[in-house]
């Protein structure tokens, strides 16, 4: 590897210049957007827009801090999670053995398995109910529906091949800006509260924050984002690992950095909008606590009218079926990882039988535990807060992974990026252990 390659490869990768235009359809800066846009979408996915809607809810505008605070803290901890994936050629577990003992592995890919399908649980139990308010009965026929859809387009079809069509679906969540044209904003207000939010620490409003920034920087996105860079990569004749082809660097972070923050960007965006569209809907009208899929829905009437529960179904079923793949996948690879097996949701199942029988795993328990007693809307507020918590040991590991020139050579993460990821590290581990603390 030649110093003077890596050196001019690491100089261009700072340049803050655009990604320049392809000679395929469209601009590069276009085509380029692929695993980050994914990652944002399925950010939002039921989990989150339960905790977002509950935020505006309870505390009105106040939340609205939250998304401009989590931006760059996101955007910096997905770069790096796509970088180490980049790089190496390997997934983000993968390389995590390289610099930890086998247990410390095995226990955050246990913690991760474990919380992603508490997760695909709780979505797929808000996607039955979602169904329920339009055709007005079916809920667990249309959760074994999605359930077992899911699962069989993860194991027969590649993803690439029907992801493109589930990513239209969740434009109905673009529903929550609309509200903006329906009812009077004091815009004064939102600027003042989003910079200078008023609020007071207490148990209720830290287990918030919590749920909010473990559905904003979730665990699974880490890995998924990962190991989707290894799959671009592998699919590439004409792309190998950084490590082992240092040319393709410049071109390959630039289009990470603007990938990243376009999809980080997207999910916050959509964010912002949920939180403010119930906290002028729901909280104005005293409504500050969501207990049902009913109340999360009612946020869309100013603009939906009697069509609120259809566009709320279509949001919440689209960003399920976005997101479950994504869920089932990031523990697949994780596991496989962990234990050296084969991986890849482009890969034939019989090539990859240990991935896609954890996939298979993963979805199974979430169907089996989606009929709890708890409201799917109060389930999937908690498994935001379970992403909260076991997300502070796997950001650490993360942090330390892409810090050892042992592992990334010279494309170690930038000196913001590194930053900002131990940042969002401290905050993650700061507002968990203020829930504890103000309870």
């Amino acid at each position: 590897m030649a110093p003077e390659t890596v050196q001019q490869g690491m100089a261009a990768e700072e340049a803050d210049a655009p990604p320049p235009r392809g000679k395929g359809r469209g601009p590069e800066w276009l085509r380029a957007l692929g695993p980050g846009l994914i990652t944002g979408a399925a950010d939002d996915d039921p989990s989150g827009i339960a905790t977002y809607s509950q935020a505006g809810a309870q505390f009105g505008l106040n939340m609205l801090w939250t998304m401009a605070f989590t931006l760059p803290l996101m955007a910096a901890v997905q770069m790096i999670s796509a970088r180490i994936g980049r790089v190496t050629g390997a997934g983000l577990a993968a390389n995590m053995g390289r610099v930890f003992p086998r247990w410390a592995v095995t226990s955050l890919v246990a913690l991760l398995f474990v919380a992603n399908t508490i997760n695909i649980a709780a979505d797929l139990a808000a996607m039955g109910a979602a169904a329920q308010l339009v055709f007005g009965r079916g809920a667990h026929l249309f959760t074994l529906l999605f359930g077992l859809g899911s699962l069989l387009l993860q194991v027969f079809v590649p993803y690439h091949r029907y992801v493109r069509f589930l990513k239209w679906l969740t434009l109905a969540l673009f529903a929550y800006v609309g509200v903006i044209f329906t009812v009077h904003i004091d815009w004064g207000q939102v600027a003042a509260r989003t910079f200078a939010p008023h609020v007071e620490l207490n148990g209720a409003l830290m287990t918030l924050v919590v749920a909010v920034f473990g559905t904003t920087i979730s665990p699974y996105l880490f890995f998924w984002q990962s190991s989707q860079e290894v799959e671009d990569q592998e699919a590439d004749p004409d792309q190998a690992a950084l490590l082992a082809a240092p040319a393709q660097a410049p071109r390959q972070l630039r289009r990470i950095r603007w990938d990243t923050l376009v999809g980080m960007g997207m999910s916050n965006l959509i964010a912002f909008f949920i939180i403010l569209t119930t906290a002028v809907t729901l909280n104005a009208a005293g409504k500050t606590d969501i207990q049902t899929s009913v109340d999360a829905a009612a946020a869309l009437e100013p603009v939906a009218g009697r069509f609120a529960f259809l566009l709320f179904s279509l949001g919440v079923i689209g960003t399920g079926l976005l997101a479950i793949p994504v869920l089932a996948g990031s523990a697949g690879y994780a596991v496989a990882e962990a234990r050296g097996w084969v991986s890849g949701l482009e890969r034939k199942p019989r090539s990859a039988l240990g991935f896609y029988a954890v996939i298979a795993l993963a979805t199974g328990l979430g169907f089996a535990l989606h009929d709890s007693p708890l409201d799917p809307i109060k389930a999937l507020f908690w498994s935001a807060v379970l992403n909260g918590l076991i997300s502070v040991p796997i950001m650490a590991a993360m942090m330390i992974v892409v810090g050892r020139r042992s592992v990334m050579g010279p494309f170690t993460a930038p000196p913001i990026q590194r930053l900002l990821g131990w940042v969002a590290t401290l905050v993650m581990a700061a507002v968990a252990l203020g829930m504890f603390v103000f309870r």
